[in-house]
Formats: structure tokens, sequence, C-alpha cells
């Protein structure tokens, strides 16, 4: 099976995933050593906003080696293109299709693309793909529909995400084909403190 460019060792080390969104009044350097403090060394920038690719080149000049940074949302090659010009460290996108699954894999940066069916987990397992996004989890059965998922195809890991809280969290990392877990909460309690 495809290691998808290393995607399991680009991940070892980091069980929690923040996934950020930035805006225009965003500082991506304080939150980033908001998550140093919470031990967290990895980070996924979602592109659905302009500000993304600006905080992901931000991340990457300040942290260098220090943290895994990752780009989300990604759906495009030009957006691949530009991802590998700032030397990103993985990237995730919210589904799968042929065409994007090979720009992912031709740019040798290790990626994690999307699925949240048994028939697109089957697509993507004969496209010789074995680490999975599983994407939005609170939509398509959460915990369930992943020990599920490990009885039906167990050679498949998964990162889940979409409604995942810090309490969810812990519940699906305890399943074993569960590698990696994203959540958004960690923005959401950096943006209740006061720097």
């Amino acid at each position: 099976m495809n290691n998808q460019n290393n995607i399991l060792i680009a991940l070892e080390n980091h069980s929690l995933i923040p996934v950020i969104t930035f805006d225009k009044d965003s500082n991506p350097i304080e939150l980033m050593h908001f998550l140093l403090k919470q031990g967290v060394s990895c980070i996924e920038v979602t592109l659905r906003t302009k500000e993304g690719m600006e905080g992901i080149k931000k991340l990457k000049y300040f942290f260098g080696e220090q943290v895994a940074v990752g780009a989300g949302t990604v759906t495009s090659k030009a957006q691949i293109d530009q991802l590998k010009a700032l030397g990103i460290d993985f990237i995730v996108s919210p589904g799968l299709t042929e065409i994007l699954q090979k720009e992912m894999e031709n740019s040798n940066i290790p990626y994690l693309p999307g699925v949240s069916t048994p028939s697109e987990i089957m697509k993507a397992i004969e496209m010789g793909l074995n680490t999975l996004k599983f994407f939005p989890a609170n939509l398509f059965g959460g915990f369930g529909a992943l020990k599920t998922y490990g009885n039906l195809f167990p050679e498949v890991k998964f990162c889940p995400t979409g409604g995942i809280t810090e309490e969810s969290s812990k519940e699906y990392l305890r399943l074993n084909n569960v590698i990696a877990v994203g959540g958004s909460w960690f923005q959401s309690d950096y943006n209740q403190i006061d720097i």
C-alpha cells in the first residue's frame, strides 16, 4: 500500500492536531506560542480564508523545524504548488478525487485525504491509500462509525475531524484505528484568554 509520502511518520508524535482558521485579526505567532505552551507542536491551518496561506508562511518562517505545519481544506493543484514552495509539512483534503490524489502524491508532501462513507473508504483502499481523514466526523456517525470501520477496514488508520471536542478526542484516541484527532477547540480556548 501507498505510504502517502510518509504521512504516518509526519504525524507519529502528534496525536492532537489543532485545526485553525485565520482571519484578518489573527496573530499566528501568538497562537502558536499558546499551542506550544499546551505541549502541542503541530498545527493544521485551513485554507478557508485568504489569510490561511499568509499564516502558514509566518509559521514556517518563525518556527521552522520546531513545529509541524500542515495545511487543511486543500482542494487544488494550485494550492499544492503554493504549499510546496512554502515547505509545508503535510496537507489535508476534505475529500478525495483521483486527480487530487495524484497531485498530492506527486508533490512528495505527506498527505491525508478525507472520506466519510464506506464506499469512499473502499475507493481509497483501491487507490492504495491506508491513512485517511474522517470528515466531518460528527455528521457521519462519529466514534461509533469509526469503531465499526475498524472491523470493516482493519488496514486503515484514521484522523477524525469535525465537531470533535477536547473531551470526545480522548474517546476517539482509544480506538486502535485512530492515529490522531483534529479539532478547533484549541482556537476557541485561545480566543477566550487575554494574552
